[in-house]
This record gives C-alpha cells, structure tokens and sequence, in this order.
C-alpha cells in the first residue's frame, strides 16, 4: 500500500471503524480529481471519495490526544504522521514526497516538508476529506 493510501486508512478506519477499507488512489493528484469531477455527466452519480463524510479535523484531533504527545498537525507532516501512528522518519517522507511527485531537493527537508504537509491536505481534500478553511486552501 502506498505511503498516502495508509494514511487516508488510519482516518477512514477511526472516523468510521465499521466501515470497509477504501479504495485509494496511490499517487494522488488533485488536479486530475478535480477535472475527472469536471467531466463526469450530470446524470451519472460518482464514486463516492474514500474521505466522504470525515472532519479530518476531528479525527487528527483525536488521534493526537489519544497519542499523549504535543503534536502540531495542522502545520507539521512529521506531527500529521506521529499522530496516524505513521512513520515520520526522512526516510519515509522523502519515499512519500516520491509518491507525491514532489520535484525539489529532497535533501532540504524542510522545504520538503512544508511542501508535503500542504500536498497531503490537498490530497486528503482531493478525496472528500473535510479540512478547516486554512488548511483546504
């Protein structure tokens, strides 16, 4: 499973536990959702987005008070990681920011990560997660 599928899991399963896992993209890219949405007839209903109905806010919320640490989601992709129980080590990033198609240096980890954080809420977004204004942007 890819980097970014494993985290939209952890926040399906725990906003929705009963559910069944969903299907992921595994390089996600908001453009092309937002196109394929463009182009989809009015007549046909689409698929469903695997983050349909979940307040990521609510559910990173309680993923960092059930973890006991002082975690910054909302601005940090290691945060956003330790939180989902997720490896957050620059081994794992520089393979998600791969995954992502991310084309800086991968060696500047702090650019990368800040471009990171913003691309996995774009893409959580991308897949029917609702983020607070701030972070959806």
């Amino acid at each position: 499973m890819s980097i970014f599928g494993d985290i939209v899991n952890k926040l399906f399963h725990k906003a929705k536990p009963e559910a069944q896992p969903p299907a992921v993209e595994a390089t996600p890219d908001p453009a092309v959702a937002q196109a394929a949405a463009q182009a989809a007839a009015p007549a046909a209903a689409p698929a469903p987005a695997p983050l349909a109905d979940v307040d990521v806010a609510v559910v990173m919320d309680q993923f960092v008070s059930e973890s006991g640490q002082t975690l910054n989601w909302r601005t940090s992709i290691v945060d956003t990681l330790k939180a989902l129980g997720v490896d957050s080590s620059l081994d794992h990033r520089k393979q998600l920011a791969k995954e992502l198609n991310y084309t800086g240096d991968t060696n500047d980890s702090a650019s990368m990560n800040i471009w990171l954080h913003k691309q996995v809420m774009q893409a959580l977004a991308a897949n029917g997660g609702k983020l607070p204004a701030d972070l959806a942007a």
